[in-house]
């Protein structure tokens, strides 16, 4: 009797690469295998200046993510975890630009992980 021999491409082929990245109008989101976490960002760019928040998320909201008509729900669905940093650059209010890291250790994560992207 003959052994049934798998090929290399046929061993991978069963293999489904998990999402990794997700993307809105104003919002990506991604995920790292290497770390197991969840993070998304939200931009907005206008000629006033740019604002940017980044979040770490949970596998739960980055699934459900892209599921809505709407961009503003996975916006909102977004701000519902926790904030890592933000930045403001904007011509109301401000001189400069105003960074702030909520959370340092998320923030460097997010950072390496997005490098990976």
């Amino acid at each position: 009797m003959a052994k049934k021999s798998r090929t290399k491409d046929q061993g991978e082929a069963s293999k489904e690469k998990p999402v990794t990245k997700k993307k809105g109008s104003n919002w990506t989101a991604f995920y790292d295998p290497d770390t197991g976490r969840y993070f998304a960002e939200i931009m907005y760019t206008s000629r006033e200046g740019r604002e940017q928040y980044d979040y770490e998320i949970t596998q739960d909201i980055f699934s459900r993510l892209g599921s809505f008509a709407d961009d503003i729900e996975n916006e909102r669905l977004i701000k519902t975890c926790k904030m890592a940093y933000s930045f403001e650059n904007t011509m109301y209010g401000t001189l400069g630009p105003e960074r702030t890291v909520w959370d340092e250790e998320a923030n460097e994560a997010m950072k390496a992980a997005e490098a990976k992207q």
